[in-house]
Parts: C-alpha cells; structure tokens; sequence
C-alpha cells in the first residue's frame, strides 16, 4: 500500500504544508493557571520533528469569563498566557515546524466536578435539549464574545503563527447556537433554520478575519455530532449542509475542518452509497473550499473511548489513501496516534509499519 498520497506538499496562499498530516487538537489541560510553558513547547517541538506537516494546537480559550471547563485549559488572552504561546510557536517553527492555535470557547458544557468562578454561558442556557445550566447570554455578552474571538485571532498573527483555528464543533459555544436543541433563541442570535443559528458562527468568522487580514489563513472546525448527542445532525441533506456552509465560507473561512467519529462513515449514504463522501467531502464539495477530515484515523477504537481509559492498536490505512487519491478532502487530521507516537508520520513515510505504536490510553496523563 503506497501512502505517496499523504507526503504531497500542500499550498494555500502564503502557507506550505509538507505533507497533507496535521496533529489534531486534542485537550490537554495541563497549563496550569492556564499558562502554557515549556512542556507545551516541547511536546509540539516532538511533533514537528516526527513529520507532522501542520501542528493544530489543543483548545486555548477566548478573554470571557467561564469560557474554559477545565483548570488546566490554556487561555489565549492576557500577557503572561500569550509570552508562553510566544515560546511555543517559536519552538516549532525552529524544528521547521508549523503550527495554529485552536480558538475556543467550552459554552456550558461540563467536563467533570471542576467549577469556573463566574457562571457558564450558552445561546439559551441549557448544555444539551431539556438540560439546564448557567444562564443565557446577553446581547452584550455576544459582541463581546465575538469581539473576543477577533482578538484572539489577530493575536495568533501577531505571535507568529501559521494559521488560527476557530472550533465551532462538539457541542461548545459555537455549535450550541447552531444545535436547535441548545439554540432556542427568538432574537437575531436564533431561529428555525440552521442558516438563522449560524448568524454567531458567521460573526465570530467575520471578527477573525477582520484582524488577521485577507491572506492569513483562517480554519473553522464543525461536526454534525455533539458530545451530548452523538446523533445529533444539523444538516441533513446536501442543500442544508450548502446553505449551513456556504455563508461561513463567503465569511472568511478558508479551510473547513470537518469532524466525525469516524472518517471513512458516509455522510449521505442515501444519495451516494456506503463508500460515499464524508462529511469533509461533501465539505468540499459545496463550498470548493479545501477541507480536513479526522475520526480514528490508523486506529481501531474511535476516539471518544479514549476518554473512557480505552486503548487502541494500529490499522492500515487504505481506505484513508484511497479517499486522499479521489481528491474527497485535501488534509488529514491524526489526534490520538500523535499523543502515542510522535514519528507517525516519520514512520509511515518510511513504511516502518511495524514501529508505529498504538494509543495508549495513560498517555493522556503526561506531556510526552
């Protein structure tokens, strides 16, 4: 099996990619008080050097209060938070790496007994359908948290980095004013259509790319999928999912990073089969704009189990090169085989297949 297809340089404007792999995000929350240091740095740093052709940082989080749901989230505002991100951009790129910080805000989700000192926030007060937590944002509280995701971004271009990721996805902020289960807003911030929940999303996009420029490039993370239903689904048809992106793109977003739990799944099997395009793909295909794909890639438990202490052992990757070389979606994301193994990427360019390591789930505990 020839995996050529991952090693072709990849080109959007000023940035160049030396392969199509890019580390996924993947929450660490071992920052503390936030602050990212030189464990950050060299745990990127090993990335770069095993051959990742693009670093996408863990969640960092956006100036609001309770934007983060774990203590140890980076944040990405104030001075001492951003020296550290400072240190890491330089890191990587000093090993020829590339690297953007992932912008993020958690909403109202949980994520075990850890508690933010100021109320958590969301679209309508609620974490998922029918449950309650924290309060419903202001009309202020959103231009400010738009206002703050602009900053965020302009400060990314300011610190050296390559790209900036905004994560709309997974049930967090962004997506919880797309969900209709989340979004039950009768303002200009809601509605019955998902173009109506996606005015936030658009707005956040137009405030990134007012502070970075026309030709820095700007990524939008998305899913379908929600933490607090796995089969949730915003867009269920090609017309819906056009009428979701197509506005985002005309907003500023250059690259769609388009989330499953598992790549290879069909999005719309119903129109093109069980080997048809993937969300990413179909991505792609409505908008024309280049995408990433990530769910369980080399892998054979998908990666919400992980956090669940679950382990997974290596698998080929055919049907991931198979999809590369049909052009369905330009780059690849790989989160949890890069938490395990820092030279995957080295190490399938080479074909040494049987070095490649597993995920291991108690490495989820260090920065190694």
């Amino acid at each position: 099996m020839s995996t050529d297809i991952l090693f072709q340089p990849f080109r959007l404007g000023a940035l160049e990619l030396a392969n199509r792999i890019v580390m996924a995000p993947m929450t660490r929350a071992q920052a503390p008080e936030g602050i990212p240091g030189q464990p950050q740095a060299d745990y990127y740093r090993r990335r770069a050097e095993g051959g990742a052709g693009l670093i996408l940082s863990e969640g960092t989080v956006i100036d609001r209060p309770a934007s983060r749901n774990l203590a140890g989230i980076p944040l990405f505002h104030g001075e001492a938070a951003l020296a550290g991100w400072k240190g890491v951009i330089d890191t990587v790129h000093a090993a020829g790496g590339r690297m953007g910080p992932q912008i993020w805000h958690t909403g109202s989700t949980r994520a075990g007994a850890w508690e933010p000192e100021a109320p958590v926030e969301s679209p309508s007060g609620l974490v998922g359908p029918g449950d309650p937590r924290g309060v419903a944002m202001t009309d202020e509280d959103i231009a400010d948290a738009i206002d703050a995701f602009g900053r965020a971004a302009g400060d990314a271009k300011r610190l050296g980095f390559d790209l900036v990721e905004l994560h709309g996805a997974h049930g967090y902020l962004i997506d919880q004013f797309l969900w209709a289960g989340t979004n039950l807003r009768e303002d200009a911030w809601g509605g019955q259509t998902l173009p109506e929940r996606a005015r936030f999303a658009a707005e956040a996009v137009k405030a990134a790319r007012a502070a970075v420029g026309p030709d820095f490039p700007l990524v939008l993370r998305l899913s379908q999928w929600k933490q607090q239903d796995y089969a949730a689904r915003l867009a269920t048809t090609p017309a819906e999912m056009e009428a979701w992106l197509q506005p985002l793109a005309e907003a500023g977003v250059d690259i769609f990073h388009a989330s499953q739990r598992r790549f290879w799944e069909p999005e719309f099997p119903e129109i093109d089969g069980e080997e048809g395009l993937n969300f990413a793909g179909w991505a792609k295909k409505v908008t024309g704009r280049p995408t990433i794909s990530v769910g369980s890639v080399g892998l054979s438990g998908e990666f919400l189990a992980a956090f669940t202490g679950e382990s997974s052992q290596t698998t080929d990757l055919g049907r991931l090169t198979a999809r590369m070389e049909r052009g369905e979606f330009d780059l690849i994301a790989v989160g949890r085989a890069l938490i395990s193994d820092p030279d995957w990427p080295r190490k399938v360019r080479d074909g040494l297949s049987e070095d490649l390591r597993g995920f291991d789930a108690a490495d989820l505990a260090t920065l190694a």
